[in-house]
């Protein structure tokens, strides 16, 4: 049977393991099918405890079956500092005088954007991934992660230990080679 990507414990004997996309739902934090997070210590707090710094508009963007290993955190652009003038210090945010003095330079500090991760990424043990960064696809060239999940389920075993080419050989047959 082929795992449902919009259940959060797909494995009962391991709660520290959670596909992520229903975790965060209405967050800045979107998710692409099968990308789980691994956590013995509160994986479904995802959003709460690694993606830190949300306060803009700026969203986290992972793709589909990504793997998050335990304390990988998301600094989003709220951790930004502003960096125009002598001080790094952000008096804005601690209201007041300060606030009504350098609200407006904080609202016009230039974003690095959403943070976007493409498909099949391998996050390791407490990795930090600073805000507007963008990582790309896996290193296989046919991008399996946009086939039907049954072809992928036909394929896991290919998938996990075949060689790009294999790939490459199952996209053509299929008519789903990557433009390029």
């Amino acid at each position: 049977m082929t795992p449902d990507p919009s259940t959060v414990h797909r494995l009962p004997a391991h709660e520290r393991v959670v596909f992520l996309k229903s975790l965060v739902a209405g967050t800045s934090v979107v998710v692409g099918d099968f990308t789980y997070y691994d956590d013995p210590d509160g994986a479904t707090d995802f959003a709460q405890r690694n993606v830190l710094y949300a306060y803009g508009p700026q969203r986290l963007i992972l793709g589909k079956y990504c793997a998050i290993a335990t304390g990988t955190r998301f600094l989003m652009a709220g951790a930004d500092h502003p960096s125009m003038g002598v001080s790094t210090f952000p008096f804005s945010m601690f209201g007041g005088e300060w606030a009504e003095q350098t609200l407006d330079l904080v609202i016009g500090m230039p974003s690095r954007g959403d943070t976007v991760v493409g498909n099949d990424v391998w996050f390791g043990y407490g990795a930090t991934v600073m805000p507007g960064v963008r990582i790309g696809d896996g290193a296989v060239r046919a991008a399996w992660w946009d086939w039907p999940v049954e072809l992928v389920t036909a394929h896991a075993r290919t998938i996990m230990a075949g060689s790009p080419q294999d790939i490459e050989r199952i996209a053509a047959a299929e008519g789903l080679e990557q433009q390029q």
